[in-house]
C-alpha cells in the first residue's frame, strides 16, 4: 500500500467529469459576500465592488476546480472501478466515508440513524453511537441531501461527496480574499491572498489527497468564521451589520466544531488571541464577551449532537472562557501606571490559566474523563518533559503529521516571497501593537495628540488588525509545534501577506512622512504595488501549475484490490478482522465486515484494545496471539509484511509492541527496563507454518502485501 500512485500507461475516455484530464465540470464554490453591502457608494466604488466580487467568484471556482483535476490526474478517478475508488480513500479517510455509504445504501434514512448509533461493525464485541464518538454529521447530511434531491440521478454518491468538498474549498479561498479585502480595502489584495494560497497549495492544503478527513470540512467554515470575525471587530460598522456578522460567525463556529474533533483545541488558540486584544484594551470588551458567549454556545450544543460527548465538556477552551471572565471582571481596573498595567497584565495571564486549570480538573473529576489523556502525554514527551515507553505516546510521537514543522516548509513559501512578506508584516503588526497599548496606558493626552496621526493610532483605532497580529502568534505557534497544524497557520500567512500592500492607511502614514499627500498618488501607489506584485507571482508560479496539470497518472494497488475482493467473496458478513489499524479503515468500508480496531484514536477502550492486538506484530508465541484475538473474538487476522520487515527505526509498529512488552527493539538500541528477547516474531514466524502454529492459524491467502489466516476452534 506504499505507492498506489503510478503514471498514467494510457488515457481512456472518461466517464466522469474529467477527459483527457482537463475538467468538464465541477461543482461551483460558494462565496462570501464583500463587507461593504450596505454603505452608501459612488458609481467608481460600486464598480469596483461588483469587480471584486467578479475576481473572488472567478478565483475562487478556479481553486475548486484545480484541486478537483488535480485529483482527476493524479487518480484518473473516473476511469477506475468503484472498489479501487474506496481504496483510494487511506486510513481515517475510508472510515469516515464509510459512514456516507452506508446512510446511502440504507433501506431508509431512519434505518440508516438507527445503524449509525447501534453500531456493532466498527468495534466489534461493542455497540457504540457512531454520531457520539466520530464527527461525521458531514456524512449525514451529505447522504440525506442525495437520497432526497434528484442529484442521485445526474452524479454518482462519491461525486456528490468529493465535489461538495472541493466546493467548500472555494469557499476557503473566497473567505481569505474578502478577509485581505476587508482589512486592506482593495480587492487587489484579496486577490493576493487568494494567488498565495493556490500556488502554496503544497504547504496550505492537502484536500486534494485526504478528501474525507474533517480537516477538509472543517478549515473553509473556521476561515470563514475569521473573515466574520475581522468584519465584527472593525470600529466603524453599524448595529445591522455588526448583527449580520454575529450571525455569520454563530454558523460557522458551530459548522466548524461540529465537523471536526480537535475543534476544542482551535477554539482554544482564538480564544487566547481574543484575551489578548480584551486586556490590551485594543478592542471593546461587548464583541470580545459575545465571541466568547458563540464560542461556548456552538460547543454545547456540539456536545448536544454528540450525545453530551465528554470531551468537549472536559475541553480546556470550556475552563478557559469561565476563567477569563473571572479575572478580567476582578481586575477591571483601567488606571495606573504602564508598569502597573504590564504587572496587572501578568497577573491576569498567570491567574486565568491557574483558574483555567482548576476548573478542568474539577470538570474532569465530575464527569470521569481520560479519554484525552494521551494527548498530554504526548504534548510532555514531545517537548522532552518526560520520558516515556507508553505506546501510545510513540504512535504518535513517530507519526510524521505531529512532528514539529520541517525546515524545507519555509524554503517552499519563500519562493513565492509568502514567507518573508509575512515575516515583515507580522513583526511590523507586533511592534505597532506595542507601541499602541503604550500610547493607550500612557497618561492622559490632550485633545491635539489624540488626534496627532502617529503608528499607534493606526493600530489603535483598528481592532481587527491588532487581533489578526495575535492570532498569527497562536496559529504559527502551533504550526511549528505540530505539522499537521500548518494548515491554519500558512493561510494567515497569506492574509498577512497581501493585506499589507494596498493598505490605505499605511501607504498615507507612510508617504505623510516625505510629505506626500496626494490620493491620487497613495492610491495609484497601492493599486499598483499590489497589481505589480501579483504579476510577478503569476509569472513565475503558473508554469509550476501547468507542469502539475500535465502530469497524468492513475490509481494502481492491485495487491489491495485482490485483498478487498478476496474477503467479500470468501468470508462470512459477521466474521471479525484484526489487522492494522490504517487498513481496517479500507476493509470496513469495501467489505462491510465487523472490525476489531481502527485508525480513530480518541477513546481510551479502543488504545487499550489496539495495544493488544497488535502483539501479532510482537514477540509472543502462538498461543499467547491466539488467546489474545480469541478474548476479542477475531475470525481473521491481516498481516502486512511493509509493517512485520520494515527495518528498525525505532518507529515501526514491531519496534512500539517490543518496548511495550519490555524487550528492546531489532535495532539493538536498549533503553533503561528493556531485556533482549530470543522469541521469534510471530508476524514473520508464522509464514513457515510451523506445528506450533497450524494448530491454531491456518494461512487462507496471500499475495505480495498482504496474509490472512484464520483462526481455528
Amino acid at each position: 500500500m506504499a505507492n498506489a500512485v503510478r503514471k498514467r500507461k494510457s488515457v481512456r475516455k472518461s466517464n466522469g467529469f474529467v477527459e483527457n484530464g482537463h475538467s468538464k465540470k465541477v461543482a461551483s464554490s460558494g462565496s462570501s459576500m464583500p463587507a461593504w453591502i450596505g454603505f452608501s457608494l459612488d458609481n467608481t466604488a460600486l464598480l469596483s465592488l461588483i469587480a471584486g466580487f467578479v475576481v473572488c467568484c472567478y478565483v475562487s471556482y478556479k481553486h475548486a476546480w484545480l484541486m478537483y483535476t488535480i485529483h482527476e490526474n493524479t487518480m484518473f478517478f473516473s476511469n477506475i472501478k468503484e472498489i479501487e475508488r474506496e481504496i483510494s480513500f487511506r486510513t481515517e479517510s475510508g472510515l469516515y466515508y464509510s459512514y456516507y455509504k452506508q446512510m446511502v445504501n440504507a433501506p431508509s434514512i431512519t434505518q440508516g440513524l438507527w445503524d449509525l448509533m447501534n453500531d456493532n461493525i466498527t468495534e466489534h464485541q461493542r455497540t457504540i453511537n457512531i454520531l457520539e464518538r466520530f464527527n461525521i454529521y458531514q456524512e449525514v447530511l451529505l447522504s440525506i441531501i442525495y437520497r432526497l434531491t434528484p442529484i442521485k440521478y445526474y452524479l454518482e454518491p462519491v461525486y456528490w461527496y468529493i465535489n461538495t468538498v472541493f466546493g467548500l474549498h472555494g469557499m476557503l479561498v473566497s473567505a481569505l480574499f474578502v478577509t485581505s479585502w476587508i482589512l486592506s480595502g482593495s480587492w487587489l489584495s484579496g486577490m493576493l491572498a487568494a494567488l498565495f494560497y493556490i500556488f502554496n497549495k503544497a504547504d496550505t492544503t492537502r484536500v486534494s489527497f485526504v478528501i474525507p478527513l474533517r480537516e477538509s470540512f472543517s478549515l473553509p467554515f473556521l476561515w470563514l468564521q475569521l473573515c466574520a470575525v475581522t468584519m465584527y471587530l472593525r470600529s466603524n460598522i453599524s448595529p445591522k451589520m455588526e448583527k449580520a456578522c454575529l450571525w455569520v460567525i454563530s454558523f460557522s463556529t458551530f459548522a466548524f466544531c461540529v465537523c471536526w474533533q480537535f475543534n476544542q483545541f482551535v477554539i482554544l488558540l482564538q480564544a487566547f488571541a481574543l484575551f489578548g486584544v480584551w486586556t490590551l484594551d485594543m478592542a471593546p470588551p461587548y464583541k470580545i464577551k459575545m465571541m466568547y458567549g458563540v464560542h461556548v454556545l456552538s460547543l454545547l450544543a456540539v456536545c448536544c449532537l454528540q450525545f453530551f460527548n465528554k470531551m468537549i465538556l472536559a475541553s480546556l477552551v470550556m475552563s478557559f472562557i469561565p476563567a477569563a471572565f473571572i479575572v478580567v471582571s476582578i481586575t477591571n481596573n483601567k488606571y495606573g501606571s504602564i508598569v502597573w498595567r504590564c504587572m496587572k497584565l501578568l497577573l491576569q495571564i498567570v491567574s486565568t490559566f491557574v483558574i483555567m486549570a482548576l476548573i478542568n480538573y474539577i470538570i474532569k473529576f465530575v464527569i470521569r474523563q481520560e479519554a484525552d489523556e494521551h494527548i498530554y502525554k504526548f504534548l510532555l514527551a514531545k517537548f522532552g518533559i518526560s520520558k516515556t515507553l507508553d505506546f501510545d505516546v510513540n504512535l504518535y510521537l513517530c507519526n510524521g503529521a505531529f512532528e514539529f514543522l520541517t525546515f524545507d516548509t519555509f524554503e517552499r513559501l519563500s519562493a513565492t516571497f509568502l514567507f518573508p512578506l509575512y515575516v515583515i508584516v507580522e513583526l511590523g503588526l507586533l511592534g505597532l501593537l506595542a507601541v499602541a497599548v503604550c500610547q493607550n496606558w500612557s497618561k492622559e493626552r490632550t485633545e491635539d495628540k489624540k488626534e496627532e496621526n502617529t503608528l499607534g493610532h493606526i493600530l489603535s483605532d483598528r481592532p481587527e488588525l491588532a487581533y489578526h497580529a495575535i492570532q498569527s502568534v497562536f496559529f504559527g505557534l502551533i504550526g511549528l509545534m505540530t505539522l499537521r497544524m500548518k494548515y491554519l497557520w500558512t493561510p494567515h500567512m497569506c492574509i498577512l501577506a497581501s493585506f499589507v500592500l494596498g493598505d490605505e492607511g499605511l501607504w498615507t502614514n507612510v508617504l505623510e512622512r516625505i510629505k506626500v499627500r496626494s490620493s491620487a498618488v497613495i492610491q495609484t501607489l497601492r493599486h499598483s504595488t499590489t497589481a505589480i506584485t501579483i504579476g510577478i507571482l503569476l509569472f513565475t508560479s503558473m508554469s509550476n501549475v501547468y507542469n502539475e496539470l500535465a502530469d497524468l497518472k492513475e490509481f494502481y494497488d492491485p495487491d489491495t484490490v485482490e485483498l478487498m475482493q478476496w474477503i467479500n467473496g470468501n468470508t462470512a458478513p459477521r466474521e471479525a478482522f484484526t489487522g492494522s489499524m490504517q487498513l481496517l479503515a479500507g476493509v470496513k468500508l469495501s467489505t462491510g465486515r465487523p472490525l476489531l480496531n481502527h485508525p480513530h484514536y480518541e477513546d481510551k477502550v479502543l488504545r487499550q484494545r489496539t495495544k493488544e492486538l497488535y502483539q501479532i506484530y510482537g514477540r509472543k508465541s502462538p498461543k499467547e496471539v491466539y488467546n489474545i484475538l480469541k478474548k476479542y473474538d477475531a475470525t481473521y487476522v491481516i498481516l502486512e509484511d511493509s509493517i512485520c520487515l520494515a527495518p528498525s527505526n525505532g518507529c515501526r509498529t514491531p519496534d512500539h509492541i517490543d518496548i511495550v512488552n519490555g524487550q528492546v527493539p531489532d535495532n539493538g538500541i536498549a533503553q533503561v527496563g528493556l531485556v533482549r528477547s530470543t522469541n521469534p516474531r510471530f508476524c514473520d514466524d508464522i509464514r513457515y507454518n510451523k506445528s506450533q502454529y497450524s494448530k491454531y492459524f491456518k494461512p487462507v491467502f496471500m499475495n505480495k502485501t498482504f496474509r490472512i489466516y484464520k483462526l481455528l476452534h
